[in-house]
């Protein structure tokens, strides 16, 4: 299979969920050529794929003029497989010998086996990260010399609703690094997109000089390199909390009125804490106010503090076993 064309998404989380197809196409068809159609956002996480031939940032334009922006980017070729996760007219009218689409699940399923689903794989492949030399240099510079490991934290996301209150995220932080906690004496790597940076300042200030500053200084290419070094991420539904996942990180996502039997971090490494508001409940504060702030309210620091260092309990033992060459560890299956 010579040239493969991979339509995917806009949104940072939904683009990192896809990569496990991604990564899927790169391993069964090791020569093929992609083209890889993306937001501007999600864009740089896939600069380092192997055999990337293109990259075509998709941004939106009035009239739907990007889609015929992508359609005569495109259409002088002859695809050997298209692979349109957007479920486009430009995946339909573009010359292709072979084409999947992706279409809505019968059933809610999560994004990664929803994916999967496009080309029939099961069970399906995990997200990944190409992280490349450039994001490593820049980790290097963006995380102190001689920083051990170190808790990192998502503090905002891409609506208010969806934030977890930031005092809390402060707490949280100082009882798992404070004395006593399970990462006694680690900094905290504090992490935002540049419009969300001063939503995260009082975290920040809260931290003092144990804080790492990231917010509003890495793109997600940059991102992945620094949270890949983590210790534990624990952030709200966001793309960020997907990069850490897909990082391998031990990773907590707090959920209030999203879905995390669909959007949950992927993997044995994830966790998800979830409001102790009902969900019908929360969704009728969203339509009333989607930037209500209370509705993530009904998750308290001390039930993260818990799931998270179990979380990192059940890390260090899978390390240890690892390191004594033990076959006995247990396969975790994919949180939900």
């Amino acid at each position: 299979m010579s040239r493969i064309l991979f339509i995917t998404s806009n949104r940072l989380g939904d683009a990192v969920l896809s990569t496990g197809l991604l990564g899927h196409l790169t391993e069964a068809y090791p020569g093929a050529r992609l083209t890889i159609a993306c937001g501007p956002l999600p864009a740089p996480l896939f600069r380092a794929v192997p055999g990337l031939e293109r990259l075509i940032p998709l941004a939106k334009r009035s009239y739907a003029r990007h889609w015929l922006r992508l359609w005569l980017d495109c259409v002088g070729t002859r695809w050997d497989l298209v692979v349109d996760l957007r479920n486009s007219a430009v995946g339909r009218l573009v010359p292709a010998r072979r084409r999947a689409f992706h279409a809505k699940a019968a059933r809610p399923m999560h994004k990664v086996e929803e994916n999967a689903a496009v080309l029939g794989l099961s069970p399906p492949p995990a997200p990944r990260l190409w992280i490349d030399r450039e994001a490593k240099r820049q980790a290097d510079a963006l995380i102190p010399a001689g920083t051990g490991p170190f808790l990192a934290i998502g503090p905002t996301a891409n609506w208010l609703g969806k934030e977890w209150p930031a005092e809390r995220f402060a707490r949280l932080a100082l009882r798992l690094t404070g004395e006593g906690g399970p990462l006694a004496g680690a900094r905290v790597a504090v992490l935002a997109a540049g419009p969300e940076r001063e939503r995260a300042r009082p975290v920040l200030d809260a931290l003092g000089p144990r804080a790492i500053d990231l917010t509003g200084r890495t793109d997600p290419m940059a991102a992945a390199a620094c949270l890949e070094r983590a210790a534990l991420y624990v952030g709200n539904d966001s793309g960020l909390m997907h990069i850490a996942a897909a990082a391998g990180v031990p990773t907590v996502g707090l959920f209030g009125p999203g879905y995390p039997a669909i959007y949950g971090p992927w993997g044995p490494r994830g966790r998800v804490v979830t409001s102790r508001v009902p969900q019908p409940d929360l969704l009728a504060r969203v339509a009333a106010d989607p930037n209500d702030r209370g509705l993530m309210d009904g998750i308290d620091e001390g039930q993260v503090a818990e799931v998270a260092m179990d979380l990192l309990s059940e890390a260090h033992r899978t390390c240890d076993q690892f390191a004594s060459g033990s076959s006995a560890t247990a396969e975790l299956p994919p949180s939900r």
